[in-house]
């Protein structure tokens, strides 16, 4: 499955994996500074340049206007699946100043899943994906690790959650209410099902040794 990292313009809380040859590498906007300071040559840089000045010693660039309905990660998310990527892996997505911008980039996530790839938010020690009609399955990484659940939408139907400290077998879970929130993961694999309905799931990673 062709896979694409996209370094945005958030908080970078470090690698969890290198691209390697043949995936896809877009830094939208001030991104493109993470990739230079970890050493990675992104195949595209684009933006509104709205957080960095645009470079003049990078040749493969698409500019985009500021008054725009997509944000920059949302452009780089487009352009990863036309290039028919499957997985998604987003840096630099979540923390800094803008609350708003990470609820957008969990909403692209929704975006992502409804176009039939996968798309992966990374936060410090944490990741997030969406999961709509369906059951993913996730290993413990982290002895007690966190593991929360949200509803996108107006209401999720038939939720289990199994290996989990908190099961739950045919839940409801909806948006007024986080019932989700601070579960941990007991088994060295437990799964997550949605019969009806979208979630955004989070569970919590090791520790990285540098940043």
């Amino acid at each position: 499955m062709k896979r694409c990292f996209i370094f945005a313009a958030g908080t970078f809380y470090g690698l969890r994996e290198r691209p390697a040859a043949g995936d896809f590498v877009i830094a939208a906007d001030a991104g493109y500074l993470v990739c230079r300071r970890t050493g990675i040559v992104p195949d595209l840089l684009l933006g509104d340049f709205d957080s960095m000045d645009q470079p003049a010693d990078f040749a493969n660039v698409h500019r985009s206007p500021v008054e725009k309905d997509d944000t920059d990660t949302m452009l780089a998310v487009r352009t990863a699946l036309d290039r028919g990527c499957g997985e998604i892996y987003i840096y630099g997505g979540t923390g800094g100043k803008r609350l708003d911008h990470t609820l957008a980039n969990l909403q692209t996530l929704l975006f992502i899943r409804r176009r039939g790839a996968r798309g992966y938010l990374y936060d410090d020690d944490f990741v997030w994906t969406v999961l709509e009609n369906e059951s993913l399955t996730i290993e413990k990484t982290v002895e007690w690790g966190l593991f929360s659940a949200f509803c996108l939408g107006d209401r999720a139907e038939g939720i289990d959650e199994d290996g989990f400290q908190y099961p739950l077998r045919d839940a409801v879970l909806t948006p007024e209410f986080p019932l989700g929130v601070s579960n941990h993961i007991l088994e060295p694999t437990a799964v997550i099902t949605v019969r009806r309905g979208a979630l955004a799931v989070g569970w919590q990673l090791p520790p990285l040794c540098s940043r």
